[in-house]
């Protein structure tokens, strides 16, 4: 007979999502029971790997996907600024956590990287100091630089100029002294280590199988541990569904109307890295560059420092693969099990209305290693072959909905706020604080009010705009800053 634990909270998915709600709950309610579910041998393995993600802590610094140009050649920055706005959340919980003793070092998951964005071409450099000139004037990006001057280019990034001629046609960058590098993977890890000290469960090596409500209202979880111990279940009031590119799989199985409709079209990556001294000794900086025509924002080319368990590579990519899992470690039959009739007819749609993004992913994966070292010379004009090794990045399920193709995050809750999933990719991790303020309040309406004192002690700024109050803003940014030792 199998033994029913009832439990307050289930969350299904061991990245830094469920490290997130996880820890925001014990903060707010630390009488409540707490469950995670995690079907691989250990948290952040999938997407919370910091091989498996750019690593860039998501700010609009440097990353053209938010700033859209429209065809009158207008540049929209209100996402930038609106992003840039949520990151902020994220650096005031890590330094509120690194002051309670909840987050090691801050080096050993943060560090000073300078954000920049490259481009060639005189329409690139016109779009970009277009870009400058507008996210200039706002508090949040009043200390980007723009530079058309290949020494000064130079000096922020010498792997950009080496070999490049200004002759061969015209080059801009922007940079931003203040970004970061973020180890997604160490920070989910030391989330984790604390509520399992605070003894919340954490049941790794364990599959969910099923969700059902039962008949008061609360959600029966049903699971196998997946090295032979059997099945068991548990009861909760509350579950999150933070599993990846398995949520919607999950979510299906819940039955909930609100998971009808979506569907997700799986995108793999892969990076070239070195760690090779006299190239990691060069280049101090995220760079961001233009998309490929048809490319995913996730796709964008990157020349990136990343620092992880305290070594430092640089990486470039990422390069596009197919795969028909929604997880690295996935089942080669996730993009068929989806299918429901309530989604087949979106998905057919964006597959008929998408087919540059089907070109796109035929020539990625096309690419030999030298082509993928070429495409890194448009970058870094000095890049040779045998520097650089592949590396596999992470698996990414992009939301389908209503015909269309999305790139962003998107959270899925029931009605009545018991069930809660979150699907897409970018941002992703870096606005994981955000999301989860937003999931709170959608789903614990009852609660929120009398968590707001806790909550701003957490986030001081909880609840106000930094970008309208420059002096707030200053104020805010040079205390975490600070506090989580970025002073570049």
């Amino acid at each position: 007979m199998t033994v029913t634990e009832s439990v307050d909270v289930v969350l299904i998915g061991g990245g830094i999502m469920s490290a997130t709600l996880g820890t925001f709950l014990h903060e707010l309610q630390p009488d409540w029971k707490i469950t995670t579910i995690e079907r691989l041998s250990d948290v952040a393995q999938e997407s919370s790997n910091a091989w498996n993600n750019a690593g860039t802590g998501h700010s609009a610094l440097c990353e053209l996907n938010y700033t859209p140009q429209a065809p009158d050649g207008t540049v929209e920055i209100s996402k930038a600024i609106a992003i840039n706005e949520q990151f902020q959340l994220s650096r005031q919980f890590w330094s509120a956590l690194v002051a309670r003793g909840v987050l090691n070092g801050p080096e050993t998951f943060i560090n000073p990287t300078p954000h920049m964005t490259f481009v060639r071409g005189e329409k690139n450099v016109a779009f970009l100091k277009k870009r400058y000139e507008l996210l200039k004037e706002q508090t949040l990006f009043a200390d980007m630089e723009y530079s058309e001057d290949s020494r000064v280019i130079n000096k922020w990034a010498p792997l950009l100029m080496d070999k490049r001629r200004k002759a061969d046609e015209p080059f801009a960058a922007t940079r931003e002294s203040a970004g970061t590098d973020v180890d997604f993977g160490a920070l989910t890890h030391q989330l984790f280590a604390h509520l399992r000290h605070e003894r919340m469960e954490v049941l790794t090596n364990t599959e969910v199988r099923h969700l059902s409500r039962t008949a008061d209202g609360q959600w029966l979880v049903k699971y196998r541990r997946t090295l032979g111990h059997g099945p068991g279940q548990v009861k909760a009031r509350f579950v999150f569904v933070g599993a990846g590119g398995w949520a919607l799989k999950l979510l299906q199985r819940s039955g909930i109307a609100e998971a009808k409709g979506y569907g997700c079209f799986p995108i793999g990556g892969q990076w070239l890295m070195t760690s090779e001294p006299a190239i990691v000794a060069q280049h101090h900086a995220k760079v961001y560059s233009k998309a490929t025509v048809g490319a995913p924002p996730m796709s964008v080319p990157h020349l990136d420092t990343r620092v992880v368990d305290g070594k430092t590579s640089v990486l470039f990519g990422p390069f596009a693969t197919f795969s028909p899992k929604f997880l690295k470690k996935g089942s080669m039959w996730d993009i068929v099990t989806q299918v429901r009739f309530s989604n087949i007819f979106s998905m057919l749609k964006v597959a008929a209305t998408n087919f540059d993004l089907i070109k796109y992913l035929v020539s990625e994966l096309a690419k030999s290693h030298r082509r993928k070292v070429d495409d890194l010379r448009q970058l870094m004009p000095s890049a040779k072959d045998a520097d650089w090794t592949l590396l596999q990045a992470g698996q990414r399920a992009q939301v389908m909905h209503e015909g269309q193709l999305k790139f962003g995050t998107e959270v899925i809750s029931a009605a009545d706020g018991s069930i809660a999933g979150l699907l897409g990719a970018s941002p992703g991790a870096s606005t994981a604080v955000p999301i989860m303020l937003d999931l709170m309040k959608t789903c614990f309406p009852d609660q929120i009010a009398s968590w707001e004192p806790k909550l701003r002690e957490l986030i001081p700024t909880y609840g106000q705009s930094l970008n309208d109050r420059p002096e707030l803003a200053r104020e805010t940014m040079a205390g975490t800053a600070e506090a989580l030792e970025l002073s570049a």
